[in-house]
């Protein structure tokens, strides 16, 4: 009855259900982004403007109008290099989320193990977990990021050689989930903290339930609203995050697409190419958008007494 009377109140938030709507959609491109590359008969790393006459200037600049938008390149070709934004678009999309949705899947696995463990345990293990989690909190995490990518390339890299995709990938990954669990585990401290003095538990205290049986058929089954709402929370960030990071140039290297990477590029060739920053950037204002929206509409629809 919970769950029905969730997503009947999720159901009357408009925004939510738009939300909803626009982030499936861009799960479905992403998941489905080498079948539409191949139906749209272009992929993301050959340069069309280099090996076509005709797309581009010999300042490296499309010919056409609009950022060199025709039929043949819907979204027209990167300034320099004379690939298909479109393509570059969809495996861009692929790279944010596959980063931000395994990211996000391990800080749910960790926050909620750790999280859950605290809360029920005692307080010596508490404040340890709390020294812990003040240590991370404070710790600078995106000048670690920003100072990790060198550190990699020369301990596991080879002069002359380029990081593989899977060692760029795995890094974030880690990085993020490593400082990501913290929010989450403290807050589901604080849930376990309360549910453990509930009558329900107590009572399974007196029935003689293990420690196993009151995590796990308890504590576990009450505790899913506020991971699902940190979760489509924190995703949105990650995104963005990932994105700062190419822009940078610490994040995902080439010839991997990579949105932050593009609006970086667009931010060089603004003033002579300013449509090619404008797919990139759009993109990921509506994602990040749409994604915080479901965020809220999700938190809403689980908290009845939310004030709206």
């Amino acid at each position: 009855m919970a769950a029905v009377s969730v997503a009947h109140a999720f159901r009357r938030d408009r925004f939510g259900i738009v939300s909803l709507g626009v982030v499936g959609f861009f799960l479905l491109l992403s998941a489905a982004a080498p079948l539409v590359a191949a139906l749209y008969g272009k992929n993301p790393t050959e340069h069309y403007g280099q090996n076509e006459t005709g797309l581009l200037s010999p300042e490296g600049l499309p010919l056409l109008p609009n950022g060199g938008v025709s039929a043949q390149h819907w979204f027209g070709i990167e300034p320099g290099l004379g690939r298909d934004v479109l393509t570059q678009l969809l495996y861009g999309m692929r790279t944010s989320l596959l980063i931000a949705l395994a990211s996000a899947a391990v800080v749910a696995v960790i926050g909620v193990v750790v999280g859950v463990t605290v809360g029920y345990l005692s307080a010596l293990v508490d404040r340890a977990f709390t020294f812990v989690c003040n240590v991370l909190l404070a710790f600078p995490a995106l000048l670690f990021l920003i100072t990790l990518g060198p550190v990699i390339q020369t301990r596991f890299v080879g002069p002359g050689e380029d990081e593989p995709a899977w060692m760029q990938f795995a890094v974030l990954i880690l990085v993020f989930s490593a400082f990501g669990w913290v929010p989450l585990a403290m807050v589901l401290r604080t849930v376990v903290r309360s549910l453990r003095e509930r009558e329900f538990v107590e009572a399974a205290r007196a029935l003689g339930a293990s420690r196993r049986h009151i995590v796990f058929r308890e504590l576990l089954p009450n505790v899913w609203a506020p991971v699902l709402v940190h979760l489509t929370l924190a995703v949105p960030a990650m995104v963005t995050t990932e994105a700062a990071l190419s822009f940078l140039g610490v994040g995902i290297n080439e010839p991997i697409p990579d949105w932050g990477r593009m609006i970086s590029r667009g931010s060089d060739v603004f003033y002579d190419d300013p449509t090619y920053m404008v797919f990139p950037g759009a993109s990921l204002l509506v994602f990040v958008l749409a994604f915080n929206l479901l965020g809220d509409a999700v938190r809403d629809a689980l908290d009845p007494h939310t004030v709206r």
